[in-house]
């Protein structure tokens, strides 16, 4: 699944593309972790726009990130779902965790990695 990462100052946002499923949610986790431990920001954003399907690896992979930033007092946002896979999402009460928002991200971000694939 390819995977866009952007950092801006202290935040990292994460642009997920196609379908997040156990054959690749592994190699999303590394690699978003991967920037988290590098940058350690104050946010995380999950833009969920190109996402198309979503089963409960996608759930683990906003939980376990949650997680992580945690260790650093930072916060994950959730930003662009499908109405399916926000009711998804608040069914499994990420909302709890992690703000949702329909709007996209703030442009400017400047990427680290253009895209990479995993």
């Amino acid at each position: 699944m390819p995977l866009k990462l952007y950092t801006e100052e202290k935040r990292v946002t994460a642009c997920l593309i196609g379908e997040i499923d156990h054959h690749g949610a592994g190699a999303l986790r590394e690699e978003i972790d991967g920037m988290l431990k590098r940058v350690r920001p104050d946010t995380l954003i999950l833009d969920f726009r190109d996402v198309t399907f979503m089963d409960s690896s996608g759930i683990g992979l906003v939980m376990g990130r949650y997680r992580l930033i945690q260790e650093w007092d930072g916060v994950v946002e959730i930003h662009n779902p499908l109405p399916s896979i926000k009711k998804v999402m608040r069914l499994a009460g990420l909302d709890r965790i992690a703000s949702i928002h329909s709007s996209p991200p703030k442009s400017g971000a400047n990427p680290e990695k253009t895209e990479a694939r995993v």
